[in-house]
This record gives structure tokens, sequence and C-alpha cells, in this order.
């Protein structure tokens, strides 16, 4: 069948055919949090020119208001992506990923933005009630993966009451509920991401805890009553919609949170970036087994810390985003706590090596004079504070995103306003920020960009928080691939 007569879903047919055929991103959708809840346009998508030959290069070029507070959105997804891949020269419907999907965390709403008509100034074309969540008795929703069946489901995190749960809410490609996902009484504690394989009849899901203690911000209160939180991976039948296998990663594992399984959908293995301590684990299908094994493979040391008059704290590196280049060359984690973004090379992913380091800010560097470390087993010296353009980055490396060559990573720096509040509340004072990181895809390693950066501290209502980070047509963390 000659495919260029063919109709064809939206994507590439592999990953490997992304990264190599994928075009220069030159948009970058990025999720905005307005810290002042009394603001009435509330939290917005931007839209960052990053194309290099452009003259607003590296500015914000449009901004998609919510107009409503207390929203807190924080991931999005798309409506199709490379999953609906196919080749039919009889096609009657042919997907097109023409649609972003913005999920609320505080109010469980879900903003669905129409990207296609004009892909510089995305309009807000659906609005989905928190109350739609709520009638199924779920809130919270997180992340966002398209279907090749055409669905869309989105993990939850919270029951009505916002106490701590798992599942996952359906809808159809125009957006109409279709209930719940997990089939029968057996649920994980609590969700957070996820990320499926069907060749495997496998999907994975994470853990961050329940809604009515996150959202209120962390406290040391938090570090003596952990049950509200979680410390495991669950595997769940993709076909039969249950879970079957449960893996308590115990202290070490604390709040594991982005969850990706490898690009190539012939790889059952994977990693979960585990926050508070600092660790990765890897997991990986057992030979003859539905079940899978894991083990710890990146452990990063807490660092002791005494801030002004307080006591000395051990202070996690806290890892809250990995990513993984499409070829499943490099795996990228950060530390938004201590500071630095880290490449490892994982063509033995059982054993990660060290291939860069960048410090972009954090809660140790030099300059700040009331900070004290008392005991760091990786450093001799306090990082250096990071300036680009004359601004010094307040806050850490938080949400990143890669280019589908894995030659440019953006990088932005909130985490979640409430802790963002707690943690870094000169950031929210200053606005947040985006950089970019040169990548050397050959020989491993890394280079701050010093052309480019995204001030998000003088915004036209205020200094804004940006999260989560897309392209137009998909990116190296919503496209999930099926087997041929």
């Amino acid at each position: 069948m000659d495919s260029k007569n063919c109709c064809h879903g939206p994507g590439y047919p592999t990953p490997l055919d992304a990264m190599k055929n994928g075009p220069r991103e030159k948009l970058l959708y990025t999720v905005t949090i307005q810290p002042n809840l009394e603001e009435a346009h509330g939290d917005y998508l931007s839209t960052v020119d990053v194309d290099p030959e452009s003259p607003t290069y590296s500015q914000i070029i449009h901004r998609t208001f919510t107009n409503r507070t207390g929203n807190e959105l924080h991931h999005s997804g798309w409506n199709a992506c490379s999953s609906c891949y196919y080749v039919d020269k009889n096609a009657k419907r042919v997907p097109k990923r023409d649609k972003l999907v913005l999920p609320a965390l505080n109010s469980d709403f879900i903003y669905v933005l129409d990207v296609a008509s004009d892909p510089r100034k995305p309009e807000i074309c659906k609005v989905i009630d928190g109350s739609v969540l709520k009638s199924h008795n779920v809130t919270a929703p997180h992340t966002t993966h398209c279907l090749a069946d055409g669905n869309i489901m989105i993990s939850i995190m919270g029951d009505a009451e916002g106490n701590a749960t798992c599942d996952f809410i359906l809808f159809d490609s125009e957006f109409n509920c279709l209930g719940t996902w997990i089939k029968g009484d057996k649920k994980p504690y609590c969700g957070y991401d996820f990320w499926y394989q069907p060749y495997f009849d496998v999907m994975v899901s994470s853990e961050w805890g329940a809604p009515k203690k996150f959202r209120r911000g962390w406290d040391d209160d938090d570090l003596k009553d952990l049950t509200q939180y979680g410390c495991r991976i669950n595997f769940f039948k993709w076909s039969t919609h249950t879970l079957y296998q449960t893996i308590d990663l115990g202290l070490d594992g604390f709040t594991p949170l982005e969850v990706r399984f490898m690009h190539d959908p012939k790889r059952p293995e994977g990693f979960v970036g585990c926050c508070l301590n600092a660790k990765v684990f890897y997991f990986k299908k057992k030979p003859d087994s539905d079940e899978f094994t894991c083990k710890k493979v990146i452990d990063v040391p807490s660092k002791l810390v005494k801030f002004g008059d307080n006591k000395p704290q051990h202070i996690g590196g806290m890892v809250s985003d990995i990513i993984l280049s499409l070829d499943d060359r490099y795996l990228y984690i950060n530390l938004w706590r201590h500071g630095d973004l880290r490449q490892y090379d994982i063509t033995d992913p059982e054993n990660p090596k060290l291939t860069g380091q960048i410090f972009l800010g954090g809660a140790i560097c030099k300059d700040l004079t009331a900070v004290q470390v008392l005991e760091d087993k990786e450093l001799k010296d306090r990082p250096e504070p990071c300036v680009i353009k004359g601004r010094r980055l307040e806050g850490g490396p938080q949400m990143m995103q890669l280019s589908l060559d894995g030659k440019r990573l953006y990088v932005s720096s909130s985490l979640f306003s409430p802790w963002d509040k707690m943690m870094y509340p000169k950031m929210v004072e200053k606005g947040g920020h985006i950089c970019l990181i040169d990548v050397d895809v050959e020989n491993g390693g890394m280079k701050l960009n010093e052309n480019f950066l995204v001030d998000f501290g003088k915004e036209p209502y205020g200094p804004t928080l940006p999260h989560e980070m897309r392209y137009p047509g998909g990116d190296c963390t919503s496209d999930i691939w099926l087997a041929n």
C-alpha cells in the first residue's frame, strides 16, 4: 500500500521516525499559574515563540485566560496522538491533533483549547465543569493521554471529598464524559501519572497523595504523617482495566511522580522519579510473566541545611520531573530544591551514567546569606546563582520538555503554587521563568543557552508561574506509540 495516497492519523509511526523527521519546534504552549487568587483573569496558557528566526523569539506572544480563579492548571495533553497513527486508504474519519486539554487540579474544571484554527492564538472551545467529575466521585484531574480508540483518559487523585484515591476518567472525541476506567473493587491507594503499553497489555500508574493534603502546601507536619501520600507504583491489565500488581517502594520511593515506559513500545521497562528523597527507580517486566521487578538506580543524597535561625534539616533534592529522549538513550531528571538538572546515559538502564549537570537556582546558592550547608555528600562548594540576561533565576528547575531531535531541553520553574509559596516565595514575588539547555546528543552533556529566557515577572496582571510545556503536534512526554 502506498502510504502517500492513504489517510493516516496524526504523529509519526515510530518514536525514531519522530526524532529523525519531526519539525523543529516553533511554539511552546506553557501552562501558567496566577498565584494571586483574587486576580479575576486567573490561570492561562502562554504561547511562547521559540523560533530563533523570529523577531519575537523567547517572548510570550499570546495568553489564553481561563477568566476563573482557583483553578490551578497543572498538566495538559492532546485529544489525539501518535497512538492514533495508521495508514488506511478507506478511512472515513481521520483524527486530528487539534485540541489541547487542560485539567485544573483545584477546581476540577477541564479546559479544551482549539490550537488548530490559529496555533499562535489558541482559544478555549469547551469548558467541562468540575461537577462532571464530582458526579463520578472523582476530583483532582492530572495526566491526560489520548488513546488509540479516539477517547481521552485523565488520571485523578481524589474522591469528591478530596480523600486519596486512584482512578481515570474517560471522555470521547467530542468530550462527552464516559465514566471512570478501573473495573472491579481493587484500586491503588492514590494516583498521579500513568503510561500504557498495549503490546504487553499493561499500564503503570504512580502516586502523589490526598488532594485535601497537598492542596494546602507542604510543611513539617507532613513528615510526621506520611499516610496521606503515596510510595507505590501500580500495574493494570490494559485490556480488562484491572489492577494486578502493586510494588511498594518504601520511604526511598516516597511520592513517586512522573512515570515513563520506554518510548520503544516493545521494551516493557521504564523509570519513575520519586520526589521528596530524590531517587529514581527502574522497573522491568519479568521474562515469561506479567509481573514487574523494580530497583533503585539513581540515589541523590540529601543535604543538611540550616535556614536562618531554624534547626538544621535534611533537604532532599525533590525529583519532580523526568523525561526520556525519543531514542531511549538519555534520561533527564530535575532536583527542584538542590537546584540542578541532570542528564544520564541509560544505554544500560540498570546502571545510568551521569553525563551532564547544570545548576539553575535552588535553595543553597552561594549568595543566599541566611543559608548554611552543614553537610553535602556531593558538592565541595555551594553552587553559584544562575543569571541569564541580567536576571537571577529564582526557584529551581522544574518541568522539562525535550525537542523531538533531543537537542534542546526547555525548563520551567514552578512546581505547584501552594508549594512554590512555601519553598520559593521570592520566585512567586518576582515571577517564574523558562530557560533553554542545549544538548550534545552524540557524546552527552548540556550547556545553558544564555540567549534564551522567558521572564514571567512582568505579566499583564502581575508575576506568574510557568509549569508544563508542550509543542503543537506532540512532544516527548505526550505521545505513546503502538507496536507494529
